[in-house]
C-alpha cells in the first residue's frame, strides 16, 4: 500500500482539496503543500482549458513551478473515464519516479465525490509505492452552510450528501422518508449537482412543506456567488439551473434549542 505521508522536503505526490472557490478558504496546510510543489497537475475537461481547480489554487501558485494538466473527460460512458484515471495515475507516478514533488488539486475535498479518489484508487491498484498523502478541502455545503449562517446539524441529527436525484419520484420518496425519522431527529439533506433539476424540485418542497427550511446555494465561493433562502429563488429565470449549485434542506428541528431566529424554521 502506498505510504500514508509524502513529506515536502522529498519527492511524492500530495492530493490536495482547494475547496469549493474562495482562495482564502484553502487550508494553511494546502497552501504550504502547494508553494512546496515542483508540479502541480489539476483535472481539466479538455487540455486548452484552465480548470478551476487550478483557477482557485492560482493565488498560491509560482511561476517556477511546472504545470501538469490532467484531462477528464465529462462524458457518462465508463470505458473513457476509466482509460483517464489511469493514464492520470500513471503520469503523476512517473513525475515522483523522476523524484520530483508533486500535487493534484482537487475542487472542494479530495474524498468527497471527486475526480482524485479515482486517480488515488489507480494509484493504490498499480502504484502502490508511490509515497502521497492527501489533504482535505472545504466542502461546498460546508462553505454554503457558513455563508447562510445555516446550521448544518445538531445533537442526534445526521447529515445526507447526496447527489439531486434525477427521479422526482426518488427524491419525494427521500423526502418522506426523512419526515418519518421521529421528531428531533429528523436529517439535513445537502443536495449536490442541483442543476436544471431545480425547475422541479422547487415545486416538490413546496408541496412537501419544506421550501421555507432550505438554503440554496450557486457558485460557492466565486464572485458570482449566491447563498439565500430557497423560497426566495425562482424555479426558473438566469442562474436557476446552474451546474454548481446545491441546496440544504431542513426537515426538522432538535426538540431543545434557544429560540429559533425568523426564517431559519
Amino acid at each position: 500500500m502506498a505510504s500514508a505521508s509524502a513529506s515536502g522536503s522529498g519527492p511524492g505526490l500530495v492530493l490536495v482539496g482547494v475547496g469549493p472557490g474562495d482562495p482564502e478558504l484553502c487550508t494553511v496546510a494546502a497552501v504550504r503543500a502547494i508553494q512546496a510543489a515542483e508540479v502541480v497537475a489539476y483535472p481539466v475537461a479538455r487540455l486548452e482549458a484552465e480548470g478551476m481547480a487550478a483557477r482557485i489554487a492560482s493565488p498560491w501558485l509560482r511561476p517556477q513551478q511546472r504545470r501538469l494538466p490532467l484531462v477528464f473527460p465529462m462524458v457518462a460512458e465508463a470505458a473513457p473515464r476509466r482509460l483517464a484515471w489511469r493514464q492520470a495515475a500513471e503520469a503523476l507516478a512517473l513525475e515522483v519516479a523522476a523524484g520530483r514533488r508533486v500535487v493534484l488539486l482537487c475542487e472542494g475535498d479530495v474524498s468527497l465525490f471527486a475526480s482524485a479518489s479515482y486517480v488515488l484508487l489507480a494509484l493504490l491498484e498499480h502504484h502502490p509505492d508511490c509515497p502521497l498523502r492527501l489533504i482535505p478541502g472545504i466542502t461546498a455545503a460546508s462553505a454554503a452552510a457558513a455563508a447562510g449562517a445555516w446550521p448544518l446539524a445538531l445533537q442526534r441529527q445526521t447529515l445526507q450528501v447526496l447527489p439531486t436525484p434525477d427521479d422526482p419520484a426518488e427524491l419525494e420518496a427521500l423526502l418522506e422518508a426523512a419526515m418519518a425519522c421521529p421528531e428531533g431527529q429528523r436529517p439535513v439533506l445537502a443536495l449536490l449537482k442541483l442543476g436544471a433539476r431545480w425547475s422541479w424540485v422547487r415545486p416538490l418542497l413546496e408541496h412537501l412543506g419544506l421550501l421555507e427550511d432550505a438554503l440554496f446555494a450557486r457558485h460557492v465561493g466565486w464572485p458570482e456567488q449566491l447563498v439565500a433562502p430557497a423560497a426566495a429563488v425562482p424555479s426558473e429565470g438566469e442562474g436557476a439551473s446552474a451546474y454548481f449549485s446545491l441546496l440544504l434542506i431542513r426537515c426538522g428541528w432538535p426538540q431543545v434549542l434557544p429560540e429559533i431566529p425568523p426564517g431559519l424554521g
